[in-house]
């Protein structure tokens, strides 16, 4: 089955475009992660240089993400357990 490209909404213009395939891109660090990954034999240095960087920035990102979602894993577990304290 063939890849097809994504959709968008008409007028929501992309910020950038593959070269090496034209699928649209919302970001600059989205389009460098894609080229990382996707097209990692065809890169000069300052391409892969510049995939290490937003992917280093992805990976703080995401750590942040999860700490923030256990954080309020936390909460909402020990408020149902003052809760039930208190009810029960």
């Amino acid at each position: 089955m063939p890849e097809t490209k994504p959709r968008r909404p008409h007028g929501d213009a992309p910020a950038e475009i593959c070269e090496y395939c034209d699928q649209p891109f919302a970001t600059t660090d989205r389009l460098v992660l894609h080229k990382g990954l996707k097209h990692v034999q065809v890169l000069t240095e300052s391409e892969k240089e510049a995939f290490k960087i937003a992917q280093a920035d992805e990976e703080d990102s995401l750590r942040i993400l999860r700490l923030k979602a256990l954080g309020m894993l936390v909460i909402v577990y020990f408020g149902f357990l003052l809760l039930y304290a208190i009810f029960a």
